[in-house]
């Protein structure tokens, strides 16, 4: 044998490495591929009845949901309508919109004396202690 017969063995013997390790790749690939559709298969089997459940939870909570939005808009065409009223009423009669003025004047005087003699008793407590 010479030279180039021994060269010709090694670079035959290392493309057959080469070839081993690709086809060792290849293998080892395609049982990944493999485990990854069966881990898809799995997650979609235990999601679809989650879904269905997450589905049914909404619908249940949609029922509710709606008679609050009814009531809701109800209270809200109450309230415009007492404003309306109200409104309209005070625009007509000025006696009942000086008698309205005079009644929240008068609360707010009120609210002034009860702060006021809430701190002259505390005034007054403070001095008691200092004797």
């Amino acid at each position: 044998m010479s030279a180039g017969g021994i060269a010709a063995i090694i670079a035959a013997s290392a493309l057959l490495v080469i070839a081993l390790a690709l086809a060792y790749a290849v293998i080892r690939l395609g049982r990944a591929i493999d485990e990854v559709g069966t881990a898809v298969k799995e997650i979609t089997s235990e999601t679809t009845p989650l879904l269905n459940e997450v589905t049914t939870t909404v619908e249940l909570v949609n029922g509710p949901l709606q008679s609050i939005n009814k009531v809701t808009r109800s209270m809200e065409e109450l309230s415009t309508k007492i404003s309306e009223s109200t409104s309209s009423f005070l625009d007509k009669n000025q006696i009942a919109m000086k008698a309205a003025g005079a009644v929240l004047t008068a609360a707010q005087l009120r609210k002034k004396g009860k702060k006021k003699s809430k701190k002259s008793k505390k005034a007054d407590f403070i001095d008691d202690e200092e004797f």
